[in-house]
């Protein structure tokens, strides 16, 4: 009994100091290893919670944006219509009634508008009037002019054809007239044109003159032409007739 005593003390003598380093050793690892795997939790939570909230402010950014992009283009387009300038529609004032211009008699006679042509001659031409008489050579030897006869057609009892034929000859010397009417208004103008601002000069004399005589020989070719013309399409009665007729009228 007594060696059993002995040797239970002699063992918790021995054993006891090594049980505590044992034990204080393990707590001290367990420690270690709590720790370890406190910072690891703690790491791998603060890890996640980063990458959750990356994740997250990403998330917000890619979803933020079209929002922003869609606020902007809504604030941009009421601006617009906010700012946008109102079309002023133009009001309708009460008609009136205007005044009736007071009756002008129209007289027909232009004002020259050359000095050197006065203006009863510078509307003959525009007309295609003969104030020269160009047509006395052919009257007075038994040529009348288209215009002559067709004026005392009925008393010259003219056919439907001789008519037609002197009708057609009136209307084209009538153009003709015209023409070279204006062609000497024109002519005439650029001569004083020259003379006014002194370009003038021996050339561009003889030319403008010479030209100007081509434009009254041209139209009195023309009216003898048709005076020609016109005696074909009558009988010698018919021209007696009208000669007589031009004596007592």
């Amino acid at each position: 009994m007594l060696k059993r005593l002995l040797f239970t003390s002699l063992y918790l003598l021995f054993f006891m100091p090594v049980f505590a380093q044992t034990h204080e050793d393990s707590m001290k690892n367990n420690a270690v290893t709590d720790t370890i795997v406190k910072h690891l939790a703690v790491d791998t939570t603060a890890k996640k919670q980063t990458d959750t909230a990356k994740h997250a402010a990403i998330d917000s950014v890619v979803q933020v944006h079209p929002a922003d992009s869609a606020v902007k283009h809504a604030v941009v387009d009421s601006a617009s219509v906010r700012y946008k300038p109102a079309i002023k529609t133009a009001k309708k004032s009460p008609a009136k009634t205007a005044p009736k211009p007071a009756a002008v008699a129209d007289s027909g006679i232009k004002h020259s508008t050359v000095k050197t042509i006065n203006d009863l001659r510078y509307n003959a031409y525009l007309k295609g009037d003969d104030l020269d008489g160009m047509a006395l050579t052919g009257d007075l030897n038994h040529f009348p002019s288209p215009d002559s006869v067709l004026k005392y057609k009925k008393q010259l009892d003219l056919s439907p054809i001789q008519v037609g034929q002197l009708t057609k000859l009136s209307n084209e010397l009538h153009r003709k007239k015209i023409e070279m009417g204006t062609n000497i208004i024109r002519n005439e103008k650029m001569l004083d044109s020259l003379f006014h601002s002194r370009y003038i000069d021996e050339g561009s004399l003889i030319f403008y003159t010479n030209r100007a005589g081509l434009y009254f020989g041209e139209m009195k070719g023309a009216i003898l032409m048709a005076c020609y013309n016109a005696e074909k399409f009558l009988t010698p009665a018919q021209i007696k007739k009208l000669e007589t007729l031009e004596k007592n009228k």
